[in-house]
């Protein structure tokens, strides 16, 4: 019996880092794997629409994200929503990018969940683990998501450590680090600018403490990225020069512009900016967290991260030595190579087929 490729249904967002976690790895898995997207949340922009189009059918679903609504009731129609995006495409498994999606899900193909991040592993983090009343709901939903899930992923040790800590035991969690695609340029035109990136609304990004260290820094330290929320969440950048949220390709060309990178999260399961920064060879800044220890140790310079003096002085030690900002920035580059769009379709590939090794035969029990 000749084997057919997989094709898979993939949950997106478009309003956060999963969209291009999605679009890279469907790019990836391309010629050995199909996939559909099923979308959730504020509609995607037309070049994210076309972005999607480009790699597979998109369908949005009028439903919103978990981490977008104040009561589980609100997400009551996901469920159904999956399941019939997975039978009009007879998809051969299904991949959550919201491990709460899979609770109450009723199909007769593997799920595999991928943690990217939750509330309730953001409060353990940002807030010392105390979660408001309101939120218990997102515990109970996400550990429901979690066992009906055939497979956890994460991208981080990091973050399954948090994960086990706020849901307790947890079946076997793979860990597949994020990726990016982007190739840094032959030459880079770098100039005297600090550069940080995040969606500055989220308290676990830290923007005030980077705020506040910035006329402390030598340089002018540029803050890409929302400072307002979908839901009206915002934060005040007062220091620092605000750039707005940008198109990831703007964003790119400012990272060619800058000659550090920043990141002061407090909470940060992967942080793609970071490695998209240490691709385009910049010299890393960075809080210390353990998912940055994890994947940057002995590659990037750390700071206590609620304490905007400590990181002043490490990016003015950098401005003020610039063979040690060669070396840190060919160190970040050199670690970035582990992390590599090929590794990860890989890793995953693997993954799906161990889960659904002939899919002729799970068509023909449908």
């Amino acid at each position: 019996m000749s084997r057919q490729r997989l094709t898979i249904l993939m949950t997106v967002d478009a309003v956060g880092g999963v969209w291009r976690y999605a679009m890279d790895l469907a790019s990836g898995l391309r010629g050995q794997v199909d996939v559909v997207f099923a979308g959730f949340g504020p509609a995607p922009s037309d070049a994210q629409r076309r972005e999607a189009e480009a790699l597979g059918p998109l369908e949005w679903c009028e439903a919103p994200l978990d981490w977008l609504v104040s009561g589980e009731s609100e997400l009551a129609v996901v469920p159904k929503m999956i399941a019939g995006v997975a039978r009009r495409h007879r998809v051969d498994l299904i991949h959550l990018n919201l491990p709460s999606q899979a609770a109450g899900l009723s199909v007769p193909v593997p799920v595999l969940a991928v943690s990217h991040s939750c509330v309730v592993t953001w409060f353990a983090a940002v807030r010392q683990g105390v979660l408001p009343a309101g939120w218990l709901w997102q515990r109970r939903l996400n550990r429901q998501g979690l066992a009906a899930a055939d497979a956890v992923v994460t991208p981080t040790q990091a973050q399954a450590d948090l994960m086990a800590s706020a849901y307790g035991p947890l079946p076997e969690v793979r860990v597949v680090p994020n990726t990016s695609r982007f190739a840094p340029p032959a030459r880079r035109i770098a100039r005297a600018m600090v550069l940080s990136a995040g969606r500055w609304w989220d308290e676990g990004k830290n923007a005030a403490v980077l705020d506040a260290a910035a006329p402390l820094i030598d340089w002018p330290v540029v803050m890409a990225g929302a400072a307002a929320s979908p839901n009206g969440q915002a934060v005040e950048i007062r220091y620092a020069e605000a750039r707005g949220e940008l198109s990831h390709a703007d964003l790119l060309d400012l990272m060619c512009e800058a000659s550090i990178f920043v990141s002061p999260s407090r909470y940060e399961p992967f942080g793609l900016a970071v490695l998209e920064a240490a691709r385009g060879g910049l010299p890393l800044v960075l809080s210390d967290i353990p998912t940055f220890r994890e994947l940057w140790e002995g590659a990037a310079d750390f700071f206590t991260p609620d304490d905007p003096m400590a990181l002043a002085e490490a990016v003015n030690r950098l401005v003020r030595d610039p063979a040690r900002r060669r070396t840190l920035g060919q160190a970040a580059q050199r670690r970035a190579a582990d992390y590599t769009p090929e590794r990860q379709a890989r890793s995953m590939a693997a993954i799906y087929a161990e889960l659904c090794p002939i899919p002729e035969t799970l068509r023909a029990a449908r």
